[in-house]
């Protein structure tokens, strides 16, 4: 005969977890493995412990755990903690820095810095290439603030073609031909600047 309470049935408490109320129930029949009529009487007290569990969460009477009534919540924290890092491929990095300018920005930029570059070419001072190159790097940290609105970028990047642009225009001096068209070889290093300022603020951002 079935004992009335169900969880002395099972030996559990009425606080038991749901996973201590199996354990009980499998411990109890695996115990009396051949015995019929006792794996029933354990079967019943078992679906009477349920059917008391859902009665009482119905009326509010038994907390159901956060885990359990909201699983999506777990499987979302658990989602973010597991979930790596992953940094962008330098490829794709490359590619942010890459611009792909219009037909028309391109040749703005490219009537910009050839006048620039004319007006150097035939200075007669260093005060004059000094402006010259002043008005250059203004042009070229506009042009590419202008592209991302990124300020510190752009002047980053302006410095970058200026630091390549001045090499390039130094190795440029040692070429005999150049240096013979009677050109000043400070006008030769600001073209030098002025081309790199072209490509950086045009296809770059």
């Amino acid at each position: 005969m079935i004992e009335h309470n169900p969880y002395k049935k099972l030996e559990v408490d009425e606080n038991a977890s749901f996973e201590e109320i199996q354990r009980a129930r499998d411990r109890l029949i695996d115990g009396r493995n051949n015995d019929e009529s006792y794996r029933e009487e354990v079967e019943a007290a078992y679906d009477s412990i349920l059917m008391d569990r859902l009665r009482k969460r119905q009326e509010g009477r038994l907390q159901v755990p956060e885990p359990i009534r909201f699983p999506e919540r777990l499987a979302e924290r658990s989602f973010k903690v597991s979930l790596p890092e992953i940094s962008p491929p330098p490829s794709l990095g490359l590619q942010r820095l890459l611009d792909t300018p219009s037909f028309q920005e391109v040749t703005v930029s490219a009537a910009v810095f050839a006048g620039l570059s004319g007006l150097s070419v035939f200075a007669n001072s260093e005060d004059l290439l000094a402006f010259l190159l002043a008005l250059g790097v203004g042009f070229t940290v506009y042009w590419l603030n202008r592209k991302d609105q990124r300020l510190g970028r752009a002047v980053l990047l302006m410095l970058a073609a200026l630091i390549v642009g001045g090499t390039l225009g130094t190795l440029l001096l040692n070429v005999p031909v150049l240096m013979g068209l009677g050109i000043q070889p400070q006008a030769i290093v600001t073209v030098a600047v002025f081309i790199a300022f072209w490509l950086v603020s045009s296809f770059l951002r």
